[in-house]
């Protein structure tokens, strides 16, 4: 008799949980079968086509956000002029055009004068300073506040380290030596040049060589070695002047429209902040790895001259700098709000610089 009841209570367990186990199958099936949403975007950038580092960050992030999300969002990425000009990035992005954009946030300095402060600051932070700034200063948190107004959300997407002081046709002795001088050079840095007699102009980066060659430009600054030397200005101008005063260490953003960005995922929030963040490192680690090599080859096999601008010179840019930077703040109150930050950042930074990064530097020539 118990062996006759254990075989049924056996049986009965065997189809309740045959029975539970086809609920589960047959409820799983819906789930299993419902694919998680995937985002087509599209990304224009105001670089050339695959241009080297810059375009090249612009790529990378896609295949990066495309890797780390599985395909669910996958970015497509335009040079300038293939979907929108160079310079009309900011618009296509805020107005939803596109969901995304690759820049520099001094281009955007007619839309609100403050955004120049998140690209450089002539005679402000090299890119490690710049960095802490941003993520743990406070600087992005303004960034995102000012960008806000316009439907859009940047991230730090890049650093070019220190620049170059640019190429002219003409030796720098004197501040006078900049009077009248036709010169491409954005942001802040194009106000200081006006401020000493120059001429700023804002010219695409796949339109400069062309510019210079046919003299509309007497001089230009880019970025460093590794793209002038593929850029050939050497062609075209005589003089190659350092220190880049005017670029210390110069932010690359990316940017996302704030309807976009609101209808991700957080997983997938996640992932292109992630993204965002190793296109920073890369980029700022290409452009240290591989300038050195090209500047010799620039001197070496080009025969470019290399200068340094004059002591006084660089001081009177300094002067200058501090004034425009003053002019720049008091034109709008987010521009004021973000400079004082910038301020105060730079005071604690430096004081920290003077005991680690400057000791440290001179220790290396000992």
């Amino acid at each position: 008799m118990a062996d006759e009841k254990r075989r049924d209570f056996i049986k009965k367990v065997g189809i309740g949980a045959a029975a539970v186990g086809a609920g589960l199958a047959t409820s799983s099936v819906p789930a299993m079968a419902k694919k998680e949403k995937t985002y087509r975007w599209k990304m224009v950038t105001t670089w050339p086509p695959h241009f080297p580092m810059l375009g090249e960050g612009a790529d990378n992030f896609a295949k990066w956000v495309k890797e780390m999300s599985g395909g669910r969002l996958e970015i497509s990425v335009y040079g300038g002029g293939e979907l929108v000009p160079p310079l009309g990035v900011f618009d296509a992005v805020s107005q939803g055009t596109v969901e995304m954009g690759h820049g520099a946030a001094y281009y955007w300095a007619g839309k609100s004068p403050a955004t120049q402060f998140f690209a450089a600051v002539p005679f402000g932070f090299n890119a490690q300073s710049l960095n802490a700034w941003l993520y743990s200063g406070g600087g992005l948190q303004i960034w995102e506040e000012v960008y806000a107004k316009f439907n859009l959300k940047p991230f730090v997407a890049g650093n070019t380290g220190v620049q170059m002081g640019g190429w002219f046709n003409k030796e720098i002795n004197t501040v006078d030596d900049l009077k009248g001088l036709k010169m491409r050079i954005p942001g802040l840095g194009g106000k200081v040049l006006a401020k000493a007699g120059g001429n700023a102009v804002l010219v695409a980066g796949g339109e400069i060589y062309t510019n210079l060659d046919r003299g509309v430009i007497d001089a230009t600054e880019w970025v460093g070695p590794f793209h002038d030397l593929k850029l050939g200005f050497y062609k075209a101008a005589k003089y190659y002047y350092y220190p880049g005063w005017h670029e210390c260490g110069t932010c690359i953003e990316a940017m996302v429209n704030l309807n976009a960005w609101n209808s991700l995922p957080d997983d997938l929030k996640a992932i292109v902040e992630a993204a965002a963040y190793k296109c920073n490192m890369w980029m700022l680690s290409e452009f240290e790895a591989k300038n050195n090599a090209a500047l010799n080859e620039l001197i070496n096999k080009h025969k470019v001259e290399l200068r340094q601008f004059p002591e006084p010179v660089l001081k009177k840019l300094k002067e200058l700098a501090k004034e425009v930077l003053e002019e720049v703040a008091d034109s709008d109150p987010m521009s004021r709000k973000a400079y004082d930050s910038f301020l105060q950042f730079q005071e604690t930074i430096y004081d920290w610089n003077k005991l680690s990064e400057e000791p440290y530097q001179r220790m290396k020539y000992l």
